[in-house]
């Protein structure tokens, strides 16, 4: 777990985020990253929207001269839209020839201190269509992005399947195939991803003793077993595309809630573990006293999703949304 450290040791374990700029007002920097990494591919977020909306990829700079020629962008008075122009990550894990990134939740209650709660139970979210690195496939979102609402327009979508894979079974797939030694240290390396990320921002963060915030930590991993953090989305979407997904999400708000504890119970003080949340940094690291057999709770059982299914009506009605 990290440490508050001034030490070049420290500084080398933030190494989990791909070079990133905010265009246009950063474009100069980005300029001489790209030139740096000739023919490396990049990816275009334009901020503020979501759902994976006005993404695209590119890898050469006229294929952004439309961005640029569209809002009468200028060098020395940008008036082009706002994006995030980030290193894209070739080399992405797959299973079934198919890629996916990871959905993390996680709740922090203070800043000042630091208290940051993990969820246990997340999912992937898995392209429809095969990915290759061939420079020809950029254009081709259904394999680039993992967005569900993406993928739901492709034609044959499954609605009743959906695109999504829980973290736990994809534990399990990846012990299968690589061993519970290097699976642990991936789950946990992840788990430190989400708090050094907290840690370099904690100092410019407003603090209020009234408010709190659920994040969702997006999380792509390589076919090194590295986890690389791609953004982290404040007020992540909670509504649900399937029944699993309705389950979690309805979950994860009524564990959110325990933990806030609007009703006075001070069930959150008594524990480092509410519902499917774990207690994982509090002004430092938490050490569970649960006996297990590893490094971190993220991934594991979810006795809060065996305790609370939504039936069928409730999914109906809207619960969990």
């Amino acid at each position: 777990m990290p440490q508050r450290s001034n030490s070049h040791e420290e500084a080398a374990k933030y190494n989990f985020w791909c070079p990133s700029f905010v265009v246009p007002a950063e474009y100069g920097l980005f300029l001489e990253e790209f030139k740096r990494t000739p023919g490396a591919v990049w990816i275009m977020k334009p901020i503020g929207k979501a759902q994976g909306k006005g993404i695209f990829l590119f890898n050469k700079l006229h294929q952004i001269s439309d961005w640029k020629k569209d809002h009468k962008w200028k060098s020395d008075s940008p008036q082009a839209e706002a994006y995030i122009t980030q290193r894209y990550i070739e080399n992405p894990y797959l299973v079934g020839g198919k890629k996916f990134d990871l959905r993390l939740y996680v709740l922090v209650t203070s800043f000042s201190p630091l208290v940051v709660w993990q969820y246990r139970t997340g999912f992937a979210r898995f392209s429809s269509a095969r990915y290759s690195a061939k420079k020809g496939e950029l254009d081709n979102l259904y394999m680039h992005l993992t967005n569900a609402s993406i993928q739901k327009t492709k034609d044959d979508y499954d609605k009743d399947q959906g695109c999504k894979w829980d973290l736990r079974s994809l534990k399990m797939f990846l012990i299968a195939r690589h061993g519970m030694r290097a699976v642990d240290e991936l789950f946990y390396e992840m788990q430190c991803v989400i708090t050094r990320s907290l840690l370099s921002v904690q100092q410019v963060i407003i603090q209020d003793k009234h408010c709190f915030e659920l994040y969702g930590y997006d999380i792509l991993i390589d076919d090194d077993l590295k986890p690389w953090l791609l953004e982290v989305n404040a007020s992540p979407s909670l509504t649900g595309d399937v029944a699993a997904d309705y389950d979690l999400k309805h979950c994860v708000i009524q564990d959110t809630l325990d933990i806030i504890d609007v009703e006075g119970s001070e069930l959150a003080d008594e524990s480092d573990q509410v519902g499917g949340y774990d207690l994982i940094w509090h002004n430092g690291p938490v050490r569970s006293e649960q006996k297990s057999a590893y490094s971190c709770h993220l991934g594991c059982h979810n006795p809060q999703l065996s305790r609370n299914p939504l039936t069928r009506a409730e999914r109906k009605a809207g619960g969990g949304t």
